[in-house]
């Protein structure tokens, strides 16, 4: 899971909250919306980092606090996310992100920077993500059902392609990567106009934990 920063809301959406009789429902231009929060998340979903597009058949508008039971949220641009197509249609045991939570609740936000989403989670080298807070694990298997076989596998070649990378840098080098060359790579999976690459943030923790034990 990868942390948003939310960027400025769309125009349209402004100007519906200030009809007086204005809902998530009666907002017309969604098409606005489904931009902003692609460009804002670089092309990845909120919960798996797999790719989605603004096109309403290539993602789904997300609210973290559902419009059931936060009414009030149902149009507060902080609130909304943009989300993968999570298996719709499919059998609930096959579904995932937004499409499985439903009405659920989470235990913390990606996309608000003090639950710092980035440092509560962590990937296991068959691409299992955990969390060592207790409740949040549950809400990833449960709630969001990230450890779904196929999204997995996603991570675990992330994970497998970042540890080739590794490997190969260091018999370049003949030696150990000095922290600069770690860091760099880190920024050209981070940084950058248009999409990243779907899981992107996978490989970007595996090289922010070998910086992290390079410090000690």
């Amino acid at each position: 899971m990868r942390g948003i920063t939310k960027g400025p809301e769309p125009a349209s959406l402004i100007a519906h909250r200030q009809n007086r009789y204005s809902d998530y429902d009666n907002y017309a231009s969604k098409d606005d919306l489904r931009r902003a929060l692609v460009a804002e998340q670089s092309g990845l979903c909120c919960y798996c980092m797999g790719r989605i597009r603004s096109e309403s058949t290539a993602m789904k508008i997300e609210h973290w606090q559902s419009q059931l039971r936060y009414q009030d949220r149902q149009l507060a641009y902080g609130n909304l996310l943009g989300a993968c197509l999570g298996g719709h249609g499919l059998p609930e045991h096959l579904q995932h992100c937004d499409t499985r939570k439903g009405d659920a609740d989470l235990e913390w936000n990606p996309a608000d920077p003090v639950n710092h989403i980035e440092t509560r989670v962590r990937y296991e080298t068959d691409g299992t993500i955990r969390s060592d807070e207790l409740v949040f694990d549950g809400q990833l298997n449960d709630v969001l059902n990230l450890n779904l076989a196929h999204i997995r596998n996603n991570r675990k070649s992330v994970l497998t392609a970042v540890l080739d990378w590794f490997k190969e840098e260091r018999r370049k080098l003949m030696g150990p990567l000095p922290r600069t060359r770690i860091e760099t790579e880190i920024s050209r999976r981070t940084n950058g106009a248009g999409s990243l690459a779907p899981y992107c943030q996978v490989a970007v923790w595996w090289l922010r934990q070998k910086l992290a034990r390079m410090a000690r």
